[in-house]
């Protein structure tokens, strides 16, 4: 029988290929490239929906019996299968498959990363304390959706930046033709930051009632929380600054992007480089 370690192998694949075909599209400009590349994310999202689901109920047979949210490795495995996602729900609303060759090299980065750290515990393994809470799915749920739409909101970050120094440039003829128009990536940027940001607040909400319910705060400024909360203000003052300053354009593309890097502190550095409450998330 095959096992969710099986299936994650069988994602990471699916991804790459996925990547490959819309690079390809990018380069190449075929249009069935760019096919087929939706059609390998779609297999890699099925392939890890049933991993993750197995893995559960593995944990159920272990006798543990808790989501597959709980460690670095675990994060790691739902960040790619929500990026994965946010990114074709993009594609299938919006028509723009070329991003595929920017959006979808993250999922399988992020899956190749858990295959080759060998530092990570792929165990499951009873929760600690703190983990033992319905809050729990909520928390983490909303906060990883926040981060992958960052991620994607990154990569359409650099596309635009990518286009616009071709265009200051006076090229016509690179590759960076086919990506969609300035103002329209603009406008993907800013709804894919608001999407981003609502998840994120509601990470932040839940995250502090379990907080006050495991350790009888709201908020004591671990070091997870205090970049949390920076994470957020810098996409605050990015919205804020579109909303009132009327910024946009390259200055927006640059804030998606240093906005992803607090997140991917966040996210890394604070479980990898600072000690806290949170510390179990670097297991």
């Amino acid at each position: 029988m095959i096992t969710s370690s099986q299936l994650f192998g069988i994602t990471t694949l699916a991804y790459l290929l996925s990547s490959a075909f819309y690079i390809g599209l990018l380069v190449f400009r075929q249009r069935k490239a760019g096919q087929i590349g939706l059609a390998l994310a779609l297999f890699g999202i099925l392939a890890q929906t049933v991993g993750l689901g197995l893995r559960w109920r593995e944990s159920y047979q272990l006798g543990i019996g808790h989501a597959p949210l709980t460690n670095m490795y675990e994060s790691l495995l739902f960040f790619a299968w929500c990026t994965a996602i946010i990114y074709v729900l993009l594609e299938i609303k919006f028509k723009h498959p070329v991003i595929g060759s920017f959006a979808m090299p993250i999922p399988f980065i992020t899956l190749a990363y858990t295959s080759v750290d060998k530092g990570l515990s792929k165990d499951i393994s009873p929760l600690v304390p703190a983990l033992q809470s319905n809050w729990l799915i909520a928390h983490v749920i909303t906060c990883f959706i926040g981060y992958a739409a960052f991620a994607v909101a990154a990569g359409l970050g650099i596309m635009y930046l990518i286009k616009h120094f071709s265009q200051s440039g006076g090229s016509s003829d690179s590759s960076s033709g086919i990506l969609p128009e300035l103002r329209t990536l603009d406008d993907l940027i800013h709804k894919t930051i608001i999407f981003g940001f609502m998840w994120l607040s509601a990470g932040i909400i839940t995250g502090a009632v379990w907080a006050n319910e495991a350790w009888g705060t709201y908020w004591s400024w671990d070091p997870k929380e205090t970049w949390s909360i920076i994470t957020w203000f810098v996409y605050a003052l990015t919205l804020h600054a579109r909303f009132t300053r009327g910024w946009n354009g390259a200055r927006i593309a640059w804030l998606a992007l240093l906005g992803f890097v607090s997140v991917f502190f966040t996210y890394f550095g604070v479980n990898y480089w600072l000690s806290g409450l949170h510390s179990y998330g670097s297991n």
